[in-house]
């Protein structure tokens, strides 16, 4: 059966206030161009405060500060954030354990929690740690000595390899790997010497890593992923690295090895990060800049090299002109030895 709330129910989940009829029952969420009749919608962007008028949505969530325009809504802090929540209730879905099925390759001195689901193809090694509620899915595998806390999900095609530890309430998307080797060698000659990566790589609680990313195991300790840490699709995080709590990183970043982040660091896309930096709290740098420096803690860069953003812009609306102003000193140095000549 579809979940259904009313305005009042919903605005007490939200911590907010209801305008217009707090009985109204809502039972689904749509944008403010396709939200129809029994669903709430939000506007977030002030900009699209026009149609709050237009929108066939039952119910809006707004910012404290905006004209409802007399419709139906909740008012909150962050409409953004208000509509993830709603979001998360109306399509979260109750879990059902469906055990080892048939397929799936369990390995000896295996220890499984409770209501564990284990898919066809999946293969866990041995001496693997499972805990409670843990979902494997599809063609996953568990290399030996790995351990996983609860309420882990792993997506079709994850490999962890062998010693990894993850936290609880982590979940690992299709295809990413982790704890593979570190990209170590050494010159020997004409040649590369391989340099054993006998670390691991831990994942601390409540972190996402999505589709095809690849966190190396270190050389001889640990690659840590901090707790609460969102990785995009498509991120390489070499061995050593330490990642700190709450970072978002976004897609086709690349962090070289030993690397530290701070916490609540922000990495746009295509960001690539040196060895052996330390990126301090909170700092955030734009899509695809080149850092090859440490940055400080709250530091805001762009650009390869990367420096402070708001120099960056202002060398951007410069170079334009740097062909013009080239013809100009071009004229001025001839005129200076024209002078010159005439003294």
């Amino acid at each position: 059966m579809a979940l259904t709330r009313n305005l009042a129910e919903l605005a007490e989940y939200l911590g907010g206030s209801v305008t217009g009829d707090p009985s109204l029952v809502i039972s689904g969420l749509g944008t403010l161009d396709n939200a129809g009749d029994g669903q709430i919608t939000f506007l977030a962007n002030e900009k699209y405060a026009s149609k709050v008028v237009t929108t066939r949505a039952s119910a809006i969530v707004f910012h404290t500060s905006s004209d409802t325009c007399g419709r139906n809504g909740i008012m909150v802090a962050d409409p953004y954030l208000a509509f993830a929540k709603l979001l998360t209730l109306f399509t979260s879905r109750t879990r059902v354990a469906r055990g080892i099925m048939s397929g799936a390759h369990v390995g000896n001195d295996v220890v499984i929690g409770e209501d564990v689901s284990i898919y066809p193809g999946a293969c866990v090694g041995d001496r693997v740690q499972l805990g409670k509620r843990v979902t494997l899915h599809a063609n996953v595998t568990l290399y030996e000595g790995a351990v996983l806390g609860d309420d882990v999900t792993l997506h079709a095609g994850v490999s962890v390899r062998e010693g990894c530890r993850i936290g609880n309430r982590v979940t690992i998307h299709n295809g990413s790997v982790i704890g593979g080797d570190g990209f170590g060698y050494v010159p020997d000659g004409e040649g590369w010497f391989k340099i054993p990566q006998v670390g691991i790589v831990i994942i601390d609680d409540d972190v996402e890593i999505g589709v095809n990313c690849s966190i190396d195991r270190a050389a001889l300790d640990v690659t840590r992923i901090g707790r609460g840490t969102k990785i995009d699709n498509l991120v390489q995080i070499a061995h050593n690295c330490q990642i700190g709590p709450d970072c978002m990183i976004v897609a086709q970043t690349g962090i070289a090895g030993s690397t530290t982040l701070g916490k609540h660091v922000t990495l746009g896309g295509q960001v690539a990060i040196v060895d052996h930096l330390t990126i301090g709290d909170n700092a955030m740098i734009s899509g695809q800049s080149g850092v090859f420096n440490n940055v400080e803690a709250g530091a805001v860069l762009s650009g390869t090299p990367a420096i402070a953003h708001q120099a960056r812009l202002k060398s951007a609306a410069v170079f334009p002109h740097l062909p013009e102003m080239k013809k100009k000193l071009i004229k001025l140095e001839k005129r200076m030895l024209m002078v010159e000549e005439q003294q």
